[in-house]
């Protein structure tokens, strides 16, 4: 093993521990991606119960005196409400696409029989081609409306997401914040929203678009965790060959070496 000796240098042992620290990353990284893998496929597997199973009543799915924390473990599932729409009290909520486009989902509250009223997101439209700030939304159905979604929780804003002034009406949200959205509605709203996917009568306009469904695909988490083994291995083996090479070399200047002290010992 003497031809390996060279491997206890400082700078072989320091090279030894940076191969090391990078395999132990490029499998942790892939290790991630499992577990990531794993969790967007219990997602898409609830989300594809909730939505195909038989609408309930709103009420049903969250009854009243629900929190906005107790409403988030219903979300997705299927449910319908009846109600009048107002657009005197809708909003818009930036930076929303549809198959690329940029635009918005328009949140209209539903007002109900009781005083009360949940926000519906009844679609999306897109950008302003006009030199208004905000584009020309079709009303929504006049008179009472049967509408079919999926309820939605409140949502907060992450450490570095834009967030809304505290004060005023605003016509456009960054999200869906029910708090923050019933500082400027005059009735109570309820925990959770609604996404629609049906209403009877229908829309006759052709904006808004329906907010379609996420998709429920695996994503790119299988690939990503493939490549960081595939990277993992290809370190290994970039370590193996250069040691190979190494000792190859070692052993050749040791021939030439030896060789060389044969020469010289040689009478001449």
């Amino acid at each position: 093993m003497s031809r390996y000796r060279f491997l206890t240098r400082p700078g072989w042992i320091v090279f030894h521990v940076v191969v090391l620290l990078l395999v132990i990353l490029m499998l942790s990284l892939s290790a991630w991606q499992f577990r990531r893998l794993d969790e967007r496929r219990s997602f898409n597997r609830e989300v594809r119960e909730r939505t195909s199973a038989p609408a309930q009543p709103f009420d049903t799915v969250v009854p009243p005196g629900t929190t906005i924390d107790g409403a988030r473990p219903e979300e997705w599932k299927t449910v319908t409400l009846v109600g009048t729409f107002d657009p005197t009290a809708q909003v818009l909520i930036r930076n929303r696409s549809l198959d690329g486009a940029p635009g918005y989902h328009v949140l209209t509250p539903l007002k109900r029989p009781d005083g009360t009223a949940v926000l519906v997101v009844r679609g999306w439209v897109p950008l302003s081609t006009s030199n208004s700030e905000t584009p020309d939304v079709p009303p929504p159905v006049a008179g009472t409306v049967t509408v079919e979604g999926r309820v939605r929780p409140t949502q907060n804003p992450g450490a570095l997401a834009s967030r809304d002034p505290a004060d005023g009406v605003l016509a456009t949200v960054a999200r869906v914040d029910i708090p923050r959205i019933q500082q400027q509605t005059p009735y109570p709203l309820a925990p959770a929203y609604v996404e629609m996917s049906a209403a009877t009568p229908a829309p006759t306009a052709a904006l808004p678009t329906l907010v379609p469904l996420p998709e429920l695909d695996d994503g790119p988490h299988l690939g990503y965790a493939v490549q960081w083994i595939i990277f993992s291995i290809c370190a290994v083996i970039g370590w193996f060959l250069l040691v190979r090479k190494s000792a190859k070399a070692h052993d050749q200047r040791a021939a030439a070496e030896a060789k060389a002290h044969e020469t010289d010992s040689v009478p001449a």
